[in-house]
């Protein structure tokens, strides 16, 4: 997994999309985060933890389940940990197969389970542990342009407002499939 620095010539959709008040906080962060256009380009992927903003997030377990022909939209499952002294917030991402990237719940309510969009993101609390998995958080990979295949690697950037972007891969696993794991138990 690989570390990409917010760019400063690029605004993610999300906080575009947040209003007044978050795009100032990303701008404000892209100013004090500004760096060489030299950093902004992809750094090598080692297979460990994902780290962003000086150790500030990790991202493991990363995966997600094969999608059945004619099937426009996939989830995405991982967990993100924050081992700073400040919250952080997950707030959008991108991914070359998919037009949009979204956050999303699972509750019920009235006995009815219901999904629904995070629109304004997901916090990581401070020294905390989020876990994206079937049934709760996770993310959306909507309007696929092509299906995600088992024993694939998925490209996923992440975008969090404090830690900028954090590069994953996807292990497709197979339908029906609770964790990464399975993968070693073909």
């Amino acid at each position: 997994m690989t570390v990409i620095p917010r760019c400063p010539q690029r605004q993610p959709k999300a906080a575009v999309a947040a209003g007044p008040r978050r795009v100032a906080k990303a701008i404000a962060a892209a100013l004090v985060l500004a760096l060489p256009l030299s950093a902004c380009g992809s750094a090598s992927n080692t297979g460990a933890p994902t780290e962003a903003a000086a150790g500030r997030i990790t991202v493991e377990r990363a995966w997600s389940r094969e999608t059945a022909p004619g099937q426009d939209a996939g989830g995405a499952f991982l967990t993100i940990v924050n081992p700073g002294s400040a919250p952080d917030r997950l707030i959008g991402g991108t991914a070359p197969i998919a037009d949009d990237v979204q956050i999303h719940m699972v509750d019920m309510t009235g006995g009815v389970m219901r999904m629904r969009q995070l629109t304004e993101g997901l916090e990581i609390p401070a020294g905390g542990t989020v876990t994206l998995k079937p049934g709760g958080y996770h993310i959306m990979l909507m309007d696929l342009q092509q299906p995600l295949d088992r024993g694939e690697a998925v490209p996923l950037t992440l975008e969090f407002e404090n830690a900028g972007r954090v590069e994953v891969n996807l292990a497709v696993q197979p339908i029906g499939a609770a964790g990464p794991e399975e993968a070693h138990h073909d």
